[in-house]
């Protein structure tokens, strides 16, 4: 049937097209918030036209969503988003917990430490502790949106996730990690998935840069499903088999700590009876390859 000039569906898909653009614009400028983004980085991000993003960055500047600095006219997040953020934050965040814990593992090694939580079909990076290591390794930036197929947190949580979940983000993720990410594997993914489920914590090396590792592990809800992952971050040769062990020893501390205080928190947990349900069926059951 064709569309009339008067049918309001047209109208209602420029709409969302709009939102969407604007979310992803968001997003870009969060994952870039040390030091900012230009607007030739955006609109190439996007893969957008340069108009249609530079009108859609003035109108989220005038409307202090976004900031622009008057000297390197790189946009930042505005303070409407800390305004809004502070509103939306929930009563018990799950940074503000985990915090101490990434400080203290950030201590104990010298090395980055990095909380990455699930959502959706991504891990999005929400906080980081930085060790006194004279190499630093900046693997992420807090607000940095990644598919749940690439990095070690996310590998993490992946590898706690039954069987069928795993399938099917990896799945869905495959298209567009293989297009950010060209020397991305899903074979290798599951290896280290399965050998990560042996041992009982992910050992991975890094898809964006060269000879960084990751040791990770899950953090699991007061259901016993996998929420977040814990993971430290540094050159390859600082991260052999011996210390990994040891580094994952430090998070496993943090974890079993920091699942306890989610514990405690859930509904019912001060009822008489009260715990938190086991692990879903498959996790922890090496993968084959």
């Amino acid at each position: 049937m064709p569309i009339r000039e008067d049918d309001p569906q047209p109208a209602r898909v420029a709409g969302s097209q709009v939102v969407q653009r604007i979310a992803l614009l968001m997003r870009l400028v969060a994952a870039g918030q040390r030091s900012g983004l230009r607007l030739a980085d955006l609109y190439r991000a996007a893969d957008l036209e340069r108009p249609t993003v530079h009108r859609l960055l003035q109108s989220l500047v005038a409307e202090r969503l976004l900031r622009q600095d008057s000297h390197t006219h790189r946009y930042f997040l505005g303070p409407a988003m800390y305004e809004m953020g502070l509103a939306a934050s929930p009563k018990l965040a799950l940074r503000d917990i985990c915090h101490p814990h990434l400080q203290r593992i950030a201590k104990l090694t010298g090395d980055t430490v990095f909380l990455t939580e699930r959502s959706g079909l991504d891990g999005v990076c929400t906080d980081r502790a930085e060790g006194d290591a004279p190499i630093k390794v900046y693997v992420l930036e807090i607000g940095r949106r990644r598919p749940l197929t690439v990095g070690g947190g996310s590998a993490a949580i992946l590898s706690a996730m039954d069987d069928e979940e795993l399938n099917r983000v990896c799945r869905a993720n495959l298209d567009r990690t293989l297009k950010k990410f060209p020397r991305y594997s899903e074979a290798v993914l599951r290896r280290c998935i399965g050998r990560g489920r042996s041992r009982g914590y992910i050992v991975r090396d890094l898809l964006e840069i060269p000879d960084v590792r990751t040791v990770a592990l899950a953090l699991r809800d007061p259901r016993g499903l996998p929420m977040a992952g814990i993971s430290v971050s540094t050159i390859a040769p600082r991260l052999g088999d011996e210390r990994a062990a040891q580094v994952a020893g430090w998070i496993r501390t943090a974890v079993d700590a920091i699942e306890a205080a989610l514990a405690a928190y859930a509904p019912g947990a001060h009822r008489a009876g009260a715990s938190a349900q086991p692990a879903p069926p498959g996790a922890g059951q090496a993968l084959t390859p």
